[in-house]
């Protein structure tokens, strides 16, 4: 069993709110981790004690692209949180065109080389429209030759909403994928709403043991929109993970 992190971006309006009681409050159902996406203004020294201090970890962080003005900040940031693992990604519109992916996967291959000198890693997020095809190949598979340098983060419910097999792609490429994107929901087709894993249509143990559990180091839940409570919906998805024996928390 991998250890189980959240995408705090799951939970950003009790963040700003409250990001301190709110981070207390994911330690308490019992994640191992977080996955960053913005301090909503703290000190992330501060932010890094905290989160070593309530039991967990930074299993990641979704941040700005990596380029050469800001990369020593950037790790400089990442560092105080604990956290080797930087994420980024791009839009729709930055894949227009066979040129323009490849234009973008050498920006993410130029990210993880400005990383290494720091000893951290640079991997993409997916979204649906990587699952788009051009010239007959998917825009994901395409990134992922160009860019053999950064590891992919699979969103394993935008790749299934874009027609792809989430199973499929996490044996094909089980290799670079050391962080899942765990979501959850009804794939209706226009809707970005989601459930707690284990309440919609995923077969997430499948994807789950398609991966290489040698390369495999966490599981991020992550509910971009919940038509119910969020933060239930965060407690249900921990009780679903840890109790099918597919991820393990602190409880």
């Amino acid at each position: 069993m991998k250890p189980i992190s959240i995408q705090l971006y799951t939970v950003r309006d009790l963040s700003a709110e409250d990001f301190p009681a709110t981070l207390r409050a994911i330690a308490e159902i019992g994640y191992k981790g977080v996955e960053f996406a913005g301090l909503h203004g703290h000190d992330p020294k501060e932010i890094g004690r905290m989160i070593a201090d309530l039991g967990m970890k930074c299993s990641s962080s979704h941040t700005a692209l990596p380029v050469k003005e800001n990369v020593a900040e950037m790790a400089d940031i990442e560092a105080a949180l604990g956290n080797t693992r930087l994420i980024s990604g791009f839009g729709p519109d930055d894949f227009k065109t066979p040129d323009a992916v490849k234009r973008a996967a050498e920006k993410f291959s130029t990210a993880a080389e400005l990383l290494k000198p720091y000893n951290m890693q640079f991997g993409f997020h997916n979204h649906w429209w990587e699952f788009d095809s051009i010239e007959g190949r998917y825009i994901y598979d395409i990134l992922m030759a160009e860019a053999p340098e950064a590891f992919s983060e699979l969103d394993v419910y935008w790749c299934k909403y874009g027609k792809a097999d989430p199973v499929q792609v996490a044996s094909k490429y089980k290799s670079r994928l050391p962080v899942l994107h765990i979501k959850d929901g009804m794939l209706e087709e226009g809707k970005h709403t989601h459930t707690a894993v284990g309440s919609g249509k995923m077969d997430i143990p499948s994807i789950v043991n398609a991966a290489d559990p040698n390369v495999l180091e966490w599981l991020i839940v992550e509910l971009d929109a919940c038509e119910t409570d969020m933060m239930e919906a965060v407690r249900k998805s921990y009780e679903y993970l840890t109790s099918a024996g597919l991820a393990q928390g602190n409880k």
